[in-house]
C-alpha cells in the first residue's frame, strides 16, 4: 500500500476531476472515464458508485446516464473524495509500532505527525475547483496529459501532474 493514500483514492480523485471537466452539460459515461484513466471498467464502476453513495457524484441510468458532480466543485474537498476509501486520520507508525502515540512515541513520531497533519489539512482545504483552476491555468497539468500511472507513485495523486508534465 502507498504511504500516503491508496490507489483507489488516487483513481477516485482522478475520476472526479475528469467528471468535473467533462460532465458540466451532460453525464459522463463510465466507459469514457475508464478509457481516459486507463482503468478496468468494473473496478472504476465500483469506485464511482461509492462516490455516488458519498454524494460526491450523482449517477443517472439509461441511454443518457452516467456521472456528474453532486455539488459544486468548490464544495467538494479532496478529503470528501477520499473518505469512502481511506481514513486519512489514521496514521500508522512509520517504524511499525502498534503502540506509537504521544504517550509512547517512537523516535520519528513528532516529525511524522507534523507531515501527517499537513497531509490531512491539504486534503481538507483543497477542492476539486482548485484542481480545475490549476488545469485551466496550465493545460499541461490536465489528467489526460499524465504519462505516468499515478497508482505506481508513492506520492499524493495531486503531485503527479507536476512530476509527469515537468515545468513549463
Amino acid at each position: 500500500s502507498e504511504m500516503w493514500i491508496s490507489g483507489t483514492t488516487q483513481y477516485a480523485i482522478r475520476a472526479t476531476v475528469f467528471v468535473a471537466e467533462h460532465g458540466a452539460d451532460e453525464p459522463v459515461r463510465v466507459d469514457a472515464i475508464a478509457a481516459a484513466l486507463k482503468v478496468p471498467r468494473n473496478y472504476l464502476s465500483k469506485t464511482l458508485h461509492a462516490l455516488a453513495r458519498a454524494r460526491v457524484l450523482r449517477s443517472g441510468r439509461g441511454p443518457r446516464g452516467g456521472f456528474q458532480l453532486a455539488a459544486r466543485p468548490d464544495e467538494i474537498s479532496l478529503a470528501r473524495v477520499a473518505a469512502p476509501f481511506d481514513n486519512l486520520a489514521s496514521r500508522s507508525c512509520l517504524l511499525g509500532r502498534t503502540t506509537c502515540g504521544w504517550k509512547n512515541p517512537c523516535s520519528v513520531h513528532p516529525r511524522w505527525e507534523e507531515v501527517s497533519n499537513a497531509l490531512q489539512a491539504f486534503f481538507k482545504d483543497t477542492t476539486i475547483a482548485d484542481l480545475l483552476g490549476e488545469i485551466a491555468g496550465r493545460p499541461s497539468m490536465a489528467p489526460t496529459n499524465d504519462r505516468t500511472l499515478m497508482a505506481t507513485l508513492a506520492a499524493p495523486a495531486i503531485a503527479a501532474p507536476y512530476a509527469a508534465g515537468g515545468v513549463t
